[in-house]
C-alpha cells in the first residue's frame, strides 16, 4: 500500500512538471506587428503581440481557464513592461528614447483584423475593451498596445532596435514606418537585427549595402570557388584584370535588372540559377584541366557572370526594404562591396596558387590537382539542386509568362549592348593603330 501510495505520488508530479512545461513552451512562430508614427513631440508606437509569447505572468483566470477580464489590466500592463519596453530600444537621431509612457493596453481575440492599417489599429487599442464574459484563454490571445515616447521633431531620423526574437523560436517582424511626409516605409524581416533605420539617409544605406555584399561574396562559396577556377591560369596582372573585370560588369547587369524587376520572379526560377551557378563551376574546372584557350576567358567569365549576378540578388530580395528612397546607391553599394570582397579574396588566392606553382609543385600540375577538387564539389551541387529544380512544374504559357519573356529579352538587350561595348574596348591596339593609319592618322 505504501509503495502503490509513493508511487502516485511520483506520477502526480511528473505529471504536474510535464504540464507545466508544457504552458511555459516558447512558441515556434510569433509575428509581430507595429506601427511608429512620429507625430509633433510624440512617437507613438502601437504594437501587436501573441500572448503566448509572454510567459511567466500571473494570469488570473475565472471558471474553464478563461481570462477573467475584470483583473487582467494589471497583468496586461506589467506584460508589456517586462516583454516589449525593457528590450525595445527605438533612437532619435543617435540617440536612446527615453522610456515611453503606456497609453493604453487591450487583450484581443486572435480573429481581430484591426491592425490591416494605423488609423483602425488607434481605434481598436484606445477603444473599448472585449466584454467581461469573453471566452479567451490566455495562450490563444493577443496583446495590442499603445506606447508614447517623447521626441524632439517628427522630421527627425528614427531607428529601431526591435529586441522581439526572445519571444519565440522563429520571429516576423512587421513594421510600417508612418513618417510626416506620407510615404509609408514598410519591412518585414526574421529575428531582431543590431538596428534598423526607419529612413536611412543615403549614406547609411550605401555603407550597410557596401558591407552587406562585401560579407555575402565572402560567405558564398560557389561563388569563390568560381572566382578561384577563373584566375588560377594567371599570373599577370592586364589579363587578370580583363577577366575579372569582365565577371564584375556582368553581374553588375543582372543584379541591377534583377532588383528593377527586369528577371522571372517564378518559383523555379531561383532553382534554376542556383544550378546554372555549380554548371558554372564545373565547367571552369573542367576547362582548366583540358588546358582551354585562356585568351577568351573574359568572355566565358562575362556569360557566366551573367548568372551569378542573379544569384546575388536572390540576398537582395529581403534586404533592399532597408534601402528606403535610395535604391540605387544601395544596388551601386552592394555590389561595390562584392568587388571589395573579390579583390580580397584575389590578394590573398594569387600570390599563394603563384608560391605553390614555383616551389611545391608543377604549374600543370597543381591547376588539374585544383581543378579536380573544384569540379568534384560542383559536380555534388550540381545534382542536388538539379534534383531540387526538377520538383517544380514547366512553367505554363499564358499572360503572366509573355510578360516574363518580355522582361527577359530587355535583359537580354542590355547585355548584347555591355558585351558589344567589352569587345570595342578589348580591340587590340595594334588594331586600332592600323585604323588609324588607313586614315591617314599619324
Amino acid at each position: 500500500m505504501l509503495k502503490r501510495a509513493v508511487g502516485s505520488l511520483v506520477a502526480a508530479g511528473l505529471l504536474s512538471l510535464s504540464a507545466e512545461a508544457a504552458a511555459h513552451e516558447i512558441p515556434t512562430d510569433v509575428v509581430v506587428q507595429a506601427f511608429v508614427k512620429p507625430e509633433g513631440r510624440q512617437l507613438h508606437f502601437l504594437v501587436r503581440v501573441p500572448l503566448a509569447a509572454m510567459q511567466d505572468m500571473n494570469v488570473p483566470r475565472r471558471e474553464q481557464g478563461y481570462l477573467d477580464l475584470t483583473r487582467v489590466d494589471t497583468v496586461l500592463r506589467d506584460a508589456v513592461v517586462v516583454w516589449i519596453v525593457d528590450w525595445v530600444k527605438l533612437y532619435e537621431g543617435g540617440s536612446l528614447l527615453p522610456a515611453p509612457e503606456i497609453v493604453a493596453v487591450r487583450a484581443s481575440l486572435p480573429s481581430d483584423k484591426s491592425f490591416a492599417d494605423y488609423e483602425t489599429a488607434l481605434a481598436h487599442v484606445t477603444g473599448d475593451r472585449l466584454p467581461d464574459d469573453t471566452e479567451l484563454y490566455w495562450e490563444q490571445g493577443i496583446l495590442d498596445v499603445l506606447l508614447d515616447y517623447p521626441i524632439q521633431s517628427d522630421a527627425s531620423d528614427f531607428s529601431i532596435h526591435p529586441g522581439f526574437d526572445r519571444l519565440g523560436l522563429r520571429v516576423i517582424n512587421v513594421i510600417r514606418f508612418l513618417p510626416p511626409s506620407g510615404v509609408v516605409r514598410a519591412f518585414e524581416f526574421p529575428g531582431g537585427p543590431d538596428l534598423v533605420r526607419l529612413d536611412p539617409r543615403w549614406h547609411q544605406a550605401a555603407w550597410r549595402f557596401v558591407e552587406l555584399g562585401f560579407f555575402h561574396i565572402l560567405d558564398g562559396i560557389d561563388h569563390l570557388l568560381f572566382l578561384l577556377c577563373l584566375v588560377i591560369p594567371f599570373r599577370r596582372v592586364k589579363p587578370l584584370v580583363l577577366v575579372v573585370t569582365s565577371f564584375t560588369i556582368a553581374h553588375s547587369i543582372t543584379l541591377i535588372a534583377s532588383a528593377l524587376g527586369l528577371a522571372p520572379d517564378a518559383l523555379w526560377f531561383p532553382p534554376l540559377v542556383e544550378m546554372l551557378i555549380a554548371l558554372s563551376i564545373v565547367y571552369m574546372a573542367l576547362q582548366n584541366i583540358v588546358g582551354g584557350n585562356v585568351e577568351r576567358r573574359w568572355m566565358i567569365a562575362f556569360g557566366f557572370g551573367l548568372v551569378h549576378g542573379l544569384g546575388f540578388s536572390f540576398a537582395l530580395r529581403q534586404t533592399l526594404q532597408f534601402a528606403g528612397s535610395h535604391l540605387l546607391t544601395s544596388l551601386v553599394s552592394f555590389n561595390f562591396g562584392v568587388e571589395l570582397g573579390q579583390l580580397l579574396v584575389l590578394v590573398v588566392v594569387v600570390p599563394v596558387v603563384s608560391f605553390l606553382f614555383r616551389y611545391a609543385v608543377a604549374e600543370r600540375v597543381g591547376t588539374i590537382i585544383l581543378s579536380v577538387f573544384v569540379a568534384h564539389t560542383g559536380w555534388h551541387w550540381l545534382l542536388e539542386r538539379g534534383a531540387t529544380l526538377s520538383q517544380f512544374s514547366w512553367p505554363t504559357f499564358d499572360a503572366a509568362f509573355l510578360a516574363s519573356a518580355m522582361r527577359c529579352l530587355m535583359l537580354l538587350v542590355m547585355v548584347a549592348g555591355a558585351l558589344w561595348l567589352l569587345s570595342v574596348w578589348r580591340r587590340p591596339a595594334k588594331q586600332s593603330t592600323e585604323d588609324e593609319a588607313s586614315l591617314g592618322v599619324e
